[in-house]
């Protein structure tokens, strides 16, 4: 492989590490010959199934997190409500949720603290306070890495269609190649009988 399509195939990443797919303009910068496409053109399937790769991580991550974050959202809710009313001296009647289709009744009197799941069936007791900046915390985070999963999406798709793209240029400069290597055989072919012919002829006239 040319050595130009070997610098050119690592330059540069995206903000969390991805890098650039190579732009293919000139197909000799990274074969020199025949020999290079069956190499180069594997490499470029390798960077595009990495690519692919990545990308379905990515829509399983955007997947959870879309998941998560209506549920600390509404847990945030929750805690911002029961702080409006820690100081009121009535209980504060309400219906709970055991699964899909059953609710209870419950009364929650004035409180000072909540507990809040953390995953890995931990559950720890905060300060309503400290509940809401960790919450507030948890939400923030969700939402940018929400954003620049997407942001990771859009531009992995742009490396695979660059890479696609890649595949196809080289592909057609073989087929080119090849056209030109039958089409040079076919007329040395033709030179080769044509000298033949004559040197036949000479030899029966002389």
């Amino acid at each position: 492989m040319a050595s130009k399509g070997k610098e050119a195939a690592s330059t540069g990443s995206n903000p969390r590490g991805i890098p650039y797919a190579p732009f293919v303009d000139k197909v000799e910068d990274y074969v020199a010959s025949r020999a290079d496409v069956e190499p180069t053109l594997r490499s470029f399937q390798e960077m595009i199934a990495k690519y692919q790769f990545m990308e379905q991580n990515l829509q399983r991550r955007v997947a959870g997190l879309k998941d998560k974050m209506p549920d600390i959202q509404k847990t945030l809710d929750t805690v911002r409500f029961l702080q409006l009313r820690k100081d009121e001296p009535e209980p504060i009647e309400a219906n709970f949720e055991l699964n899909e289709t059953l609710y209870a009744k419950a009364s929650i009197p004035p409180t000072e603290e909540v507990y809040i799941w953390l995953g890995a069936n931990v559950m720890l007791s905060y300060p309503i306070e400290e509940a809401e900046a960790l919450l507030s915390t948890k939400l923030s985070a969700a939402k940018q890495s929400l954003k620049n999963c997407e942001e990771d999406l859009d531009f992995l798709r742009e490396q695979i269609t660059t890479m696609e793209v890649a595949v196809a240029r080289v592909y057609n400069w073989d087929v080119v190649q090849k056209r030109k290597e039958k089409e040079e055989e076919e007329k040395s072919s033709k030179d080769k009988s044509s000298k033949d012919k004559k040197s036949k002829e000479t030899a029966s006239t002389g």
